[in-house]
């Protein structure tokens, strides 16, 4: 795989990011860490800097204020291709993706351009949540999948492994989503630039500590995207010179 970097963004995560660093080092010795905090009032910047202060693996990207998730992640993704890195991990801070599955994703990974920790893939499953949660996590994921046609069972996971060549060939400069529509957004540049996508079946559990940043805007949002990314995949309105207008 080459050099990996793990991407944790986090906001507000005081009580999750002295755990869950600890965590991805021991779970895979040989990856880099980069916490992307937006400001968190919180103090979580603070603390990751601890951590990296006692580890030369361990790094910090201090951002002036809160964001969203997918600009964390793209500021992540720049400043590892800057460093050089082969791949990059997503991983929330929360402790719902666990650093333990991170070997089984980066070994998928040394056949694949693209590698998603599913909840949806056979052999994958969701703890912790209730009933309304994993309809919606299901019918938003079979909805993305039909809508733009991916073949991808959980477009809306945040557990992944990029190659960074692949994130160059994505167009990431035209990515204006943010959170649970962020996800589905890569998925279907990864698919367009005909990235070799494959899902590794994980468990997800729900967060135990801090609040979860989901709700009903972002939901629509994430619906709302869909239905014009499958429009204007299916009919791509044309130029004067013949070429598609749309990414």
């Amino acid at each position: 795989m080459g050099r990996v970097l793990v991407v944790i963004p986090t906001y507000n995560e005081a009580d999750n990011v002295t755990t869950i660093v600890p965590r991805v080092r021991a779970a895979a010795r040989a990856v880099d860490v980069l916490v992307a905090d937006d400001g968190s009032p919180d103090g979580t910047g603070v603390l990751a800097e601890a951590i990296a202060a006692a580890d030369e693996q361990v790094h910090v990207l201090h951002r002036s204020d809160k964001q969203g998730l997918g600009a964390a992640y793209l500021a992540g993704f720049a400043w590892a291709d800057e460093r050089g890195y082969d791949a990059v991990v997503q991983m929330d801070a929360d402790g719902s993706h666990a650093p333990e599955d991170l070997p089984a994703l980066l070994a998928a990974a040394r056949h694949a351009d693209v590698v998603i920790g599913s909840r949806w893939a056979a052999g994958g499953r969701v703890v912790n949540w209730p009933l309304r949660r994993l309809l919606l996590s299901r019918c938003g994921n079979l909805y993305a999948r039909l809508a733009l046609g991916m073949p991808v069972c959980d477009a809306t996971a945040g557990y992944r492994v990029y190659r960074t060549a692949v994130l160059r060939a994505m167009d990431l400069e035209s990515v204006c989503s943010q959170g649970y529509s962020f996800q589905v957004e890569l998925s279907r540049l990864a698919h367009r630039a005909g990235a070799r996508i494959v899902e590794v079946p994980i468990t997800f559990a729900e967060r135990e500590h801090g609040s979860s940043k989901m709700s009903p805007l972002i939901v629509t949002e994430a619906l709302w995207r869909i239905t014009i990314w499958g429009l204007r995949d299916r009919w791509p309105r044309r130029g004067r010179l013949g070429h598609d207008r749309w990414p």
